[in-house]
């Protein structure tokens, strides 16, 4: 089992940024990939980024690409989401997420790929 709790969202204005953390705890966190998803209301939740257990393979969704950054501290079992020049349409929970496979070479897009999520935190962006 793993826990994921999310931690850093907020009201910014356009063109802000706000950093997402996702701290984990029950297994080994360095051997799962990560991932982080959104889900705006009266949408289906959509992938944004993910970043596989060593750190190596990151993808990252068109249309966040350039200015969100995902990245993962596994001395500290925290993942993170840098979110720069943020938009309206950025607005929506955001969720971490944990791979139930072990040590995959590639970092999982679907969101049935993950096994494990956190409860999301609100990020909301005005214009």
């Amino acid at each position: 089992q793993v826990q994921l709790v999310e931690s850093g969202g907020g009201l910014v204005q356009a063109g802000g940024s706000l950093r997402l953390s996702c701290a984990a705890s029950g297994r080994t966190f360095s051997s799962y990939a990560m991932g982080w998803f959104r889900q705006a209301p009266g949408k289906e939740r959509e992938f944004v980024a993910a970043i596989n257990w060593s750190g190596k393979d990151i993808l990252y969704a068109d249309y966040v690409k350039g200015r969100f950054t995902i990245s993962r501290d596994n001395t500290k079992n925290t993942v993170y989401l840098q979110m720069d020049s943020l938009k309206p349409e950025d607005t929506a929970v955001y969720y971490c997420a944990a791979d139930g496979n072990y040590y995959r070479i590639y970092a999982p897009t679907p969101v049935d790929e993950y096994a494990y999520w956190g409860q999301g935190t609100q990020v909301a962006v005005s214009s």
